[in-house]
C-alpha cells in the first residue's frame, strides 16, 4: 500500500522521509500551486466576490507531476505549513488533485523531528475551510483594494504606484512618527550632577532632588547657578539609607514578532533575513553525528504555550547544568494575548538537549546566530528568577550661615543570585537602567564632594521607528499577523515610501504624500482602529464565527463609495513631488526635467508634456572612472532589474561589472577602486591586479558605525 505525503518546501522531504517507513513517498509543492492572476482583478464582485484562481504560470508542470503520483498512491496526505496560508495551500491542492474534502487527509507537523512527525501522522482531520475562507478573504480584501486603489494612487502621484491594505497602515506609522518630530518643541532643564567620596574611599554618583520645600525641577542656568552659590561650601552626609531586594523575571519564549525584534536589536537582522534563518532551521538542517533534523519548532506563531515534554527536558538540562536552584520553584506558564491564535507552541528548540555549540558546526553563520538566540531565550525562560539587592541613599547637603538644605539621591543594585541572567537577558529598545553599584554606606556618614556641576539639557522627540519597534507597534495595534510582518516591511521599502538610515526608518516624500492622500481621501484605509477590526473579524471567519462574505460586502460596499467619491473630488488634481525634480534642463524647452516612473524603470521627462515630450534615459552617475578608457561609469538595470555598472561611453568602450564603484583610488595604478561581495576592495585594470581585504571589526565598532 503506497501513501503519498505532500509538503510545501522540498528541504523537508528528506528529514520527513527518514522517519517514516517504505511505504511513504513525500514530494513537495514547492509553495503556492494556484492563486489570483496578476493580469486582471480576477474577483467577480458581482458574484459575491467570487475569486477566479488559476495555476499559478510555471507550474503546470508541477501539477501535472502531482497528479501522477496521487493516481499511483493509495492514500495521500497534505502537510503544508500548520497555519492560514498552509490550510488555504491544502485546499488548492485538494481542489486541482481532486482530493475528496471531506476525507481526513490533512496532517500538520509543529516541528520536523521524529516526534513531530509521528505525531502528526496520528492526527490526520479533514480540510479546515473556516481556516481556508479566512485566508481567502484576506487574499480577496488585499486584491480588491490593491487594485482598485493603486490605479488612482498612480494617476493622481506617480505611475506605478502601489497602495495595500495593511502596508499602508505602517507607513502612516512612520509619517505619523515624523509629524510628531517636526511638530516637537523641546524644552530646557537643568540637572546637578554630584561625585562624592564615600568613608570607604570609594566615589560613586548622585543627583540633586529639591530643597526643603520638596522636589524642584530646574528649568534654566539662572536657576542652577543659584543653586550652585547655595551649594558653595556646603557639608554632605547620608540622612537615610533604603535597602531591599526584587526580583526580574525572565522574557518568556519566543513568538514571531519579539524572535523579529530581538534579532534586530542584538544582531542587526531585518525581519526578512530572521524569517528566512528560522525558516531552514525549521525544515531541517544535516546535524553532524544526528542527521537531517528540524532544530526549531514552527516560527510563524503567537502563542506562548510550552510542551511538558519540551519543559520537562529543559528542566532537567538547567538542573544538571547549572544546578536545582536555578529552577524556580513553581514551573512557569505564559500567557499569550486574549487574541492570541493557539494552535502552535512558541518557537523553542525542538530538542533543549541540543545546545548551540553542539550543532554550530552543522549550521550556517545566520543558523547559529539565531538558534543561539531561540535556544538561550527558551531555557531561559524557564529559569529561577535573578534576585538583587537595591539601595536608595538620600544625601543632605547643608550649608554653613544659610537657612535650609538640599537633598541629593542614588541609587544602586547588586546581584544577590543571577537566576536566568546567566544566561540570558532580554535587549531593549530604550536605554539601558542604572546599572551602578554603590559603596558600602551608612546612615550619618560624612561624603565628601569630587565634583558639582550644572548641566543643561533638552528634552528629546519621539524616536524614530526601527524594525523592532516598528513590528513591536504593529502588534501591539493589532496591525497584520505574525507572518506578515517581514513582507510589510520589505514590501514599503522596496516601493520607496520608506527608507533606512543607519536602521532607522524614515518616510520619504512619496510615503508622505501617498499618506497623505489616503488621510484625506480615505481615512479608514489608514486608520489602525480599523484594519486591526478587519485581522479580527478575519479571526472571526477562522474560529467559524463569521461569514466571510458578508465581511467582504461590509468592507467593500462603502469602499467603492469612497473611492467613486474621492474621483470626482480629484478629477482635475495631481500632486507633484519635490523629490521628482532634478537641475537637468530640457534641450528643447529649457524647462527642468523630472523623473518618471515607466514600465521599465524611471526615466527623464519634460514636465511641458505633451507641448514638449522631450524624454530620456536617466543616468545615475558615479564618482569611478572606467579601468579601461577613462569614461564616467554609471549605474545600469539589467532586464530582470539587476544593477551594474557600466562605462558611459559604450557602445565604443564595452566596460561592465557587477562590482559596486568606490571613491578609492588604486594605490598602485592610481585607477578607481570597486567593492565586491564579501568586502573584497579590487582594482578592475587587468594589468595591475591590486585587491585588499576587508579589515574585521569588532562588535563594538560596527555598532558604533
Amino acid at each position: 500500500m503506497s501513501k503519498l505525503i505532500i509538503v510545501e518546501s522540498p528541504t523537508k522531504v528528506k528529514t520527513i522521509k527518514k522517519y517514516l517507513g517504505k511505504e511513504f513517498d513525500v514530494t513537495a509543492s514547492m509553495g503556492h500551486v494556484r492563486d489570483l492572476p496578476a493580469a486582471k482583478l480576477s474577483v467577480d464582485i458581482k458574484k459575491d466576490f467570487m475569486p477566479k484562481y488559476a495555476v499559478i504560470k510555471g507550474k503546470e508542470k508541477l501539477v501535472k507531476e502531482l497528479k501522477a503520483k496521487v493516481a499511483e498512491s493509495d492514500e495521500v496526505f497534505l502537510a503544508t505549513d500548520p497555519d492560514r496560508e498552509g490550510e488555504a495551500i491544502s485546499w488548492h491542492l485538494a481542489t486541482l488533485l481532486d482530493l475528496d474534502m471531506n476525507k481526513a487527509n490533512r496532517i500538520t507537523f509543529n516541528e520536523i523531528t521524529k516526534t513531530g512527525v509521528e505525531n502528526g501522522m496520528k492526527a490526520p482531520r479533514s480540510i479546515d475551510m473556516d481556516l481556508v475562507n479566512a485566508q481567502q478573504a484576506r487574499r480577496i480584501l488585499d486584491r480588491l483594494v490593491g487594485y482598485k486603489l493603486s490605479p488612482f494612487i498612480s494617476q493622481k502621484i506617480r505611475r506605478g504606484l502601489s497602495a495595500g491594505r495593511v502596508q499602508s497602515v505602517a507607513v502612516k506609522l512612520i509619517v505619523d512618527r515624523e509629524n510628531e518630530i517636526r511638530a516637537f518643541v523641546p524644552e530646557e532643564y537643568w540637572t546637578l550632577d554630584a561625585k562624592f567620596t564615600a568613608p570607604c574611599r570609594k566615589s560613586f554618583s548622585a543627583s540633586f532632588y529639591g530643597d526643603e520645600t520638596g522636589k524642584v525641577k530646574i528649568t534654566n542656568k539662572e536657576q542652577a547657578d543659584a543653586y550652585l552659590a547655595r551649594l558653595d561650601g556646603a557639608r554632605y552626609s547620608v540622612t537615610s539609607l533604603k535597602k531591599g531586594t526584587r526580583k526580574k523575571n525572565p522574557a518568556p519564549p519566543f513568538i514571531t514578532s519579539t524572535l523579529q525584534q530581538e534579532a534586530s536589536r542584538r544582531m542587526g537582522f531585518q525581519a526578512q533575513r530572521t524569517m528566512r534563518a528560522a525558516q531552514e532551521l525549521y525544515e531541517g538542517v544535516d546535524v553532524s553525528g544526528i542527521g537531517t533534523t528540524g532544530l526549531i519548532t514552527y516560527m510563524r506563531t503567537d502563542s506562548l504555550r510550552i510542551s511538558e515534554e519540551a519543559r520537562a527536558m529543559a528542566n532537567q538540562f538547567i538542573g544538571d547544568t547549572y544546578g536545582a536552584k536555578y529552577l524556580p520553584e513553581k514551573p512557569r506558564y505564559y500567557k499569550s494575548r486574549s487574541n492570541a491564535q493557539d494552535g502552535h507552541e512558541a518557537i523553542r528548540p525542538t530538542n533543549p538537549m541540543l545546545t548551540p555549540e553542539r550543532v554550530k558546526g552543522s549550521l550556517t553563520s545566520d543558523q547559529y546566530k539565531l538558534y543561539t538566540l531561540i535556544w538561550k531565550r527558551f531555557i531561559a525562560s524557564l529559569m529561577a528568577s535573578c534576585v538583587q539587592n537595591t539601595v536608595k541613599a538620600e544625601i543632605q547637603a547643608v550649608t554653613e550661615g544659610k537657612d535650609g538644605y538640599c537633598t541629593f539621591t542614588a541609587a544602586g543594585y547588586s546581584v544577590k543570585f543571577d537566576g536566568y541572567t546567566v544566561l540570558y537577558e532580554e535587549g531593549t529598545d530604550d536605554d539601558e537602567e542604572d546599572n551602578s553599584k554603590l559603596p558600602e554606606l551608612n546612615e550619618g556618614d560624612k561624603l565628601k564632594l569630587k565634583e558639582l556641576a550644572g548641566n543643561q539639557h533638552f528634552t528629546q522627540p519621539p524616536a524614530r521607528f526601527t524594525e523592532a519597534s516598528l513590528i513591536k507597534a504593529l502588534e501591539e495595534n493589532g496591525i497584520g499577523r505574525p507572518s506578515t510582518y517581514a513582507t510589510i516591511i520589505t514590501t514599503i521599502v522596496k516601493r520607496e515610501y520608506i527608507k533606512r538610515q543607519q536602521k532607522l526608518l524614515h518616510p520619504t516624500e512619496l510615503g508622505e504624500a501617498i499618506t497623505s492622500l489616503l488621510n484625506e481621501k480615505f481615512p479608514k484605509i489608514v486608520n489602525t482602529k480599523f484594519t486591526a477590526g478587519m485581522e479580527t473579524k478575519l479571526d472571526e471567519v477562522g474560529e467559524g464565527n463569521t461569514d466571510y462574505i458578508a465581511m467582504l460586502h461590509e468592507f467593500y460596499d462603502d469602499f467603492d463609495k469612497t473611492l467613486q467619491k474621492a474621483k470626482d473630488e480629484m478629477k482635475d488634481v495631481k500632486i507633484q513631488l519635490e523629490e521628482d525634480m532634478t537641475d537637468i534642463p530640457c534641450e528643447k524647452c529649457g524647462r527642468m526635467m523630472v523623473i518618471k516612473t515607466g514600465r521599465y524603470g524611471k526615466f527623464l521627462a519634460c514636465p511641458g508634456y505633451p507641448e514638449c515630450k522631450n524624454a530620456k534615459p536617466l543616468v545615475l552617475q558615479t564618482s569611478a572612472k572606467c579601468p579601461k578608457c577613462g569614461g564616467e561609469v554609471i549605474e545600469k538595470k539589467s532586464k530582470r532589474g539587476y544593477t551594474f555598472y557600466g562605462c558611459g561611453n559604450w557602445p565604443n568602450c564595452d566596460f561592465m561589472t557587477w562590482d559596486k564603484p568606490t571613491d578609492d583610488k588604486c594605490p598602485q595604478c592610481g585607477k578607481s577602486l570597486f567593492k565586491r561581495k564579501g568586502g573584497l576592495t579590487v582594482c578592475l585594470d587587468e594589468s595591475c591586479g591590486y585587491e585588499k581585504k576587508a579589515e574585521r571589526k569588532s562588535r563594538k565598532k560596527a555598532e558604533e558605525e
